[in-house]
């Protein structure tokens, strides 16, 4: 699947913010990377295989500002912070739907017969797996950060240089639980609160609403936003927002009682908001000036400097 999907197979619903407009002889992220030492794909390799980069000096500083930036709107926005583990058991993998399809694309612990897992919505959702929930608790909001870990097996091509597609990346992921009759107004609220983000960093994007094709089989509808990689001159996935439904739940066994004193299924949903790597190619790529990288202004707080050179 290339970095950025192809838009005559799914519907553009908008294109927001500014067309970065960068120098003549502009590099991409990987050139910049190597440039100001920010992060050393060659010693990922020596470490651990390809996919695996190593984020250095200023690079380190700027991936944690990132995701305390993403951690704390998220806190503002009313979600929990959890801190899960990375690894699951197989019936926390079947729960959220990554049992039987995507093993493959799953890191295997054998001797433990634990995943690592490939997005924090994995523990996080199974929280609520075989537990009745008071529905006076809805929406129930979660956020949590976590490494991410992918096979990413079959993936080839000139999309996977630099911080294209990794192995290993880190993401903050926001979840929800709610009662069904909510869940299509949750997913629009959950899609614009990650466009803020991309505002608030001040990155050309666009939002996609995905074709069935083009959505795993557990989704309802999804929502994928993408950034712009002016270097590059590509489209980059960055966040994918999906309604599940009753399909994750249905699973898990998670119910709640309505106003009768029936069981039923919430519905579940989750959202990227972010994932790493892309958004930090975008920053590098729209930032750079002839001098150096510009820090965005939302992230100098947390970097504790605005300028990179």
């Amino acid at each position: 699947m290339p970095a950025g999907k192809n838009a005559e197979d799914n519907k553009v619903e908008g294109v927001y913010g500014q067309m970065p407009q960068i120098p003549k002889g502009s590099l991409p992220h990987w050139d910049l990377a190597k440039k100001f030492n920010l992060i050393d794909f060659d010693l990922g390799v020596k470490i651990t295989g390809a996919g695996f980069p190593v984020y250095k000096g200023k690079g380190a500083i700027l991936q944690r500002a990132l995701i305390q930036f993403f951690l704390n709107e998220a806190g503002k926005a009313g979600y929990t912070e959890i801190q899960p583990p990375l690894m699951v058991n197989g019936d926390s993998a079947f729960g959220t739907g990554q049992l039987p399809d995507k093993e493959g694309q799953m890191y295997y612990v054998t001797e433990d017969d634990l995943y690592l897992i490939p997005t924090a919505e994995v523990p996080i959702t199974n929280i609520f797996r075989n537990e009745i929930i008071k529905s006076d608790q809805f929406p129930i909001k979660y956020c949590g950060y976590t490494p991410c870990f992918r096979r990413e097996a079959g993936s080839y091509g000139a999309h996977v240089r630099g911080l294209n597609r990794l192995h290993q990346f880190d993401k903050v992921e926001i979840v929800q639980l709610v009662h069904p009759d909510k869940s299509y107004e949750t997913l629009n609220d959950m899609s614009n609160y990650v466009q803020s983000l991309l505002e608030k960093l001040g990155l050309h994007y666009r939002v996609l609403l995905l074709c069935g094709g083009d959505m795993g089989f557990t989704s309802a509808k999804t929502y994928d936003m993408e950034v712009w990689s002016p270097a590059q001159e590509m489209w980059l996935e960055c966040s994918s927002v999906s309604n599940f439904e009753t399909y994750q739940s249905n699973r898990l066994g998670c119910r709640y009682k309505d106003e009768n004193g029936k069981s039923q299924f919430p519905h579940t949903l989750n959202g990227s908001a972010l994932a790493l790597p892309r958004i930090v190619a975008a920053l590098l790529e729209t930032y750079q000036t002839a001098d150096g990288i510009k820090v965005p202004e939302v992230l100098r707080p947390y970097t504790g400097f605005d300028f990179i050179s």
